[in-house]
């Protein structure tokens, strides 16, 4: 009989969202760095857009192999911690309870409330409960790799898409300063969107993928520009 498929949890959905943003983000950012400079020195279109599609094939590989390799490297740590832990249970069940127990209280729980909860959690799965507290992550739940990878290996082009479409159909003398543009709006988008699932600050978050993005442009254009 065939077993159901257990759905992914929401931290795993927001992991590969995740993956997707970022995919999205470095693809904006690393095409429109090769567009921009290889227009900052040449005027050919056919050139600019050949260089913004080969960065963008090199990139979507790239991407898509160091998800796969970062997502299975972190469930490599990940199940060693689970070993570490099981075998910490093993020799010092006690030391465990105690250091959870102490964990809650120094957070501000009162100690018996604290000494209760962590007599229920250990007596409903003690591997899960200390590994969580230990590590910080629930067993159980990871990122698919594959699904990372795929995220990005779509998300990457995706985003690519915009500088090489504004720097190839732009007029001559717009089409510098329509990529600029165009590009701070989308990392305004990503930028916003990654600190949100970061829970980070949206406005320091959003200003700091800008400010990258246009330092990165203005550099590449720059060199370009100076081999023109």
């Amino acid at each position: 009989m065939k077993k159901n498929k257990k759905p992914a949890t929401l931290a795993q959905r927001i992991n590969v969202l995740r993956a997707s943003v970022m995919g999205a983000n470095d693809g904006i950012l690393s095409v429109a760095g090769i567009v921009v400079g290889v227009a900052g020195a040449a005027t050919s279109s056919f050139a600019i857009f050949i260089s913004g599609i080969a960065g963008m094939i090199a990139g979507t590989v790239s991407m898509a192999m160091g998800e796969y390799v970062s997502v299975n490297t972190q469930k490599d740590a990940q199940r060693k911690a689970i070993e570490t832990q099981t075998a910490a249970l093993d020799d010092n069940y006690q030391g465990e309870v105690d250091f959870i127990q102490e964990k809650y209280i120094a957070s501000g729980i009162k100690p018996e409330l604290a000494a209760q909860a962590t007599k229920e959690m250990m007596a409903s799965d003690p591997l899960k409960a200390s590994v969580r507290e230990r590590f910080g992550f629930n067993v159980g739940e990871y990122t698919n790799p594959f699904s990372a990878a795929i995220a990005s290996m779509i998300s990457f082009p995706t985003g690519s898409i915009l500088p090489l479409v504004s720097i190839s159909l732009l007029p001559k003398d717009w089409r510098i300063l329509g990529t600029f543009l165009a590009v701070v709006i989308a990392l305004s988008i990503t930028g916003y969107v990654a600190a949100t699932l970061g829970n980070a600050n949206r406005r320091n978050g959003t200003m700091r993928n800008v400010i990258a993005g246009i330092l990165t442009m203005l550099v590449t254009y720059g060199i370009g520009h100076l081999f023109a």
